[in-house]
């Protein structure tokens, strides 16, 4: 059964942090993008949640920070957003957080609760909002973002109702040669998802609908393709279609306009879901910030 969505808030009783200072993120101007980051778990327990002693992946520190408040940090510094809203099954879990104290100081951030389905949660909530879009959604793992890579996706994705975000294997493999990634084979090229999407009109609502029976299939690009006839099916399966013909294709049986943004950044592609993510993704923060 579907959970209800609703706000909340995060308590003004949480301990204070002890750690470093975490400075608010610099006020942007207010943009016309609603960013959805989704940080909550799914079924079952996390392997690397439970490695690190948390309860939530989202909760696991990098370089010092907890993911989703390091992924909600880049987001308000981003121009092109306008407010940010953290969907998880457990916003409680996210109030005790010491990391995210600064978010009740922020009136362009709030937690949300979310269901067990990520685009059943995303329909609920564009059916509570009114003319949300253009809606960008990103996980909490993904904590090499930075407000130059989405604003290099959000300008990619003009022009298009849905729009998913990729790196190619020349760009990540010229970067970090040693890293292990799901790639997703095309005529002309392997790709690995940034976890990106933007959704740009109401005509995305197809897209979150279809997503709903394949979910469980997120990375296994067979089933998926499959979802959208035999002719696709063949033509991924014997790579004599390229990404963007795909994709495009996939549209036309949505009735969307539907393309993938290439990102020159290769920690666009790294996530952490394992424990060689978190240790690539600590020492290319600490790199940063040594730069």
């Amino acid at each position: 059964m579907d959970m209800p969505t609703h706000s909340t808030t995060l308590p003004k009783s949480e301990p204070e942090y002890q750690g470093n200072p975490l400075p608010m993120p610099p006020r942007p101007r207010a943009g016309g993008w609603t960013a959805i980051v989704l940080a909550g778990r799914r079924p079952g327990v996390d392997p690397l949640a439970r490695q690190f002693g948390q309860t939530m992946k989202s909760l696991i520190r990098v370089d010092g920070e907890a993911m989703v408040s390091r992924v909600v940090r880049t987001l308000r510094a981003t121009p092109a957003i306008g407010r940010v809203l953290v969907m998880a099954q457990d916003p409680g879990a996210l109030a005790e957080c010491a990391d995210l104290g600064w978010i009740r100081q922020d009136p362009g951030v709030r937690c949300t609760r979310s269901g067990d389905g990520i685009s059943r949660s995303i329909l609920d909530f564009l059916d509570a909002e009114q003319a949300p879009f253009p809606l960008l959604i990103t996980t909490a793992d993904n904590v090499l973002l930075t407000p130059e890579m989405v604003n290099a996706f959000v300008g990619g994705a003009s022009g298009a109702d849905i729009s998913v975000g990729l790196v190619d294997r020349p760009t990540m493999m010229a970067r970090y040669p040693g890293t292990q990634r799901t790639w997703l084979k095309f005529r002309g090229g392997a790709y690995t998802g940034a976890n990106l999407f933007a959704l740009r009109s109401p005509a995305a609502r197809s897209a979150l609908e279809v997503w709903q029976s394949v979910e469980q299939d997120r990375k296994k690009l067979l089933r998926i393709a499959g979802r959208f006839g035999p002719a696709l099916l063949l033509r991924v399966l014997t790579r004599t279609i390229s990404l963007h013909g795909a994709i495009a294709r996939a549209g036309d049986r949505l009735g969307v306009r539907a393309r993938p943004v290439l990102l020159a950044h290769a920690e666009a592609g790294i996530d952490v879901d394992k424990p060689s993510d978190h240790a690539m993704a600590e020492a290319i923060l600490r790199e940063r910030r040594s730069a």
